[in-house]
């Protein structure tokens, strides 16, 4: 009698436990993949909607931006490439500050840095009042 061989086919058989570890890795790196790519499409839909925002309210992202601090046209230029990814020309930007400047929402002054001078813009209140209007506006209008 050989009961080593009967005890061979009543045995379950067993996944090596570096197999099993090799195998549970792998699904986390999937899930991990997955996750990785959801994120992805999220992060690259958000600046999608951000950038549609900042063409149809390019004016209100201005005083946004001078709400956080004065800055020059240069300096305003580079926050909205950096903040927003857009790159806005010299041919957009001052036009629009000039009519902001207009319309009271923003006022200049004129500064020397260095040799030069420059033309520092800053929000006003009715700037102010306009921003927190379209901001509460926009929340009433989504919920």
């Amino acid at each position: 009698m050989h009961h080593q061989g009967i005890k061979k086919h009543n045995k379950t058989q067993n996944i090596p436990k570096h197999r099993y570890n090799l195998n549970k890795q792998n699904q986390q790196k999937t899930t991990e993949n997955k996750m990785q790519k959801q994120q992805k499409i999220e992060n690259n839909l958000k600046q999608q909607i951000v950038q549609r925002i900042f063409r149809n309210f390019t004016d209100i992202m201005i005083l946004r931006l001078l709400k956080t601090e004065p800055m020059w046209g240069y300096k305003i230029k580079k926050q909205v490439q950096t903040k927003y990814g857009i790159k806005l020309r010299h041919g957009a930007l001052y036009p629009l500050l000039n009519k902001l400047e207009k319309q009271r929402y923003i006022k200049s002054t004129k500064q020397q840095k260095g040799g030069r001078i420059r033309k520092v813009y800053h929000i006003t209140q009715k700037g102010i009042f306009t921003l927190n209007l379209y901001q509460q506006t926009i929340k009433e209008q989504l919920q």
